[in-house]
């Protein structure tokens, strides 16, 4: 997992003893449990303390877990230069990833069937990223355009409960992994894939949802003043009126809006128009508050 990427120095350690290894596995020393270090890019290699290598792994002894950034993590890191920075990278084990992923997507205190269910999902779409998107040195990133990962902080009884009862299980299409992509409010209805990204999936239509109205963000809401409206559309004046042009066939999210003003019109998409006002998402209207 991508945990830092080009970075100038990066804090490594362990909790318990760990080994250092060169990139092809040759052992170098070993650091003591709870010493913090500071890697740094040099000479196109990295440096922790006098060892220097093309790349470096920390591997922790006796059950450790390791230290990078600011967090701890199973497994070991691995450092690796790009450009003029350093790169490091968590190598865990695929169920004890998830761990961390549950209680970092959820809350690892609620019900263990809703968590199971998290937890199949989050496997079967790391699997697929893994088959289509890794690169040489890592499988995953840590953010939310991959699934959130925070190390051991986000496990709990909960999250490894749940983890462990699905092991191994993911979800399948024509016996191939499928992107299980997941959100956490659909607001009533989901789209078709193809009318939010580009490639149509036969798993990923259209369904009206009744189980999340209790979401905190089922339904939402924003001020925005007038004069920042029609900031966004240069030459109508101030604008009157806002209607959808063209909303998407399954749920109506805005497409494409026109903002028309006391000096003319523009269509404006509603990509850029919920970027520009930090919206939710493109599933909005725009409604005239009137001063009473």
């Amino acid at each position: 997992m991508l945990i830092k990427q080009g970075v100038g120095q990066v804090n490594v350690g362990s909790s318990t003893n760990a080994v250092v290894k060169d990139s092809s596995g040759r052992s170098l020393g070993q650091i003591q449990g709870m010493n913090g270090f500071a890697a740094q890019a040099t000479g196109g290699g990295v440096a922790i303390n006098n060892w220097k290598s093309g790349g470096l792994w920390i591997e922790p002894t006796g059950g450790g877990v390791v230290w990078i950034g600011d967090r701890w993590y199973r497994g070991r890191a691995y450092l690796t230069p790009a450009g003029q920075g350093i790169t490091a990278v968590n190598y865990v084990d695929l169920e004890q990833y998830l761990y961390s992923v549950l209680g970092g997507e959820m809350n690892g205190n609620w019900p263990q069937e809703a968590l199971k269910a998290q937890a199949v999902v989050a496997r079967s779409y790391a699997l697929h990223k893994r088959q289509n998107s890794a690169t040489a040195v890592y499988d995953l990133g840590d953010t939310t355009r991959w699934q959130v990962y925070r190390g051991v902080q986000d496990e709990s009884g909960g999250t490894q409960m749940a983890v462990n009862a699905t092991a191994g299980q993911v979800l399948t299409y024509n016996q191939q992994i499928i992107e299980a992509v997941f959100h956490s409010s659909s607001g009533g209805c989901t789209e078709n894939v193809e009318d939010v990204w580009v490639q149509p999936l036969p798993y990923l239509r259209s369904v009206k949802d009744s189980y999340d109205q209790g979401a905190p963000v089922y339904q939402w809401s924003k001020s925005v003043t007038q004069s920042t409206l029609s900031s966004f559309a240069p030459g109508v004046g101030r604008v009157r009126d806002v209607k959808i042009v063209r909303g998407t066939p399954s749920c109506n999210r805005v497409v494409t809006m026109k903002m028309i003003g006391d000096k003319g019109s523009a269509t404006i998409s509603g990509e850029k128009l919920q970027s520009a006002l930090g919206l939710k998402s493109t599933f909005f209207s725009i409604s005239p508050q009137v001063n009473r």
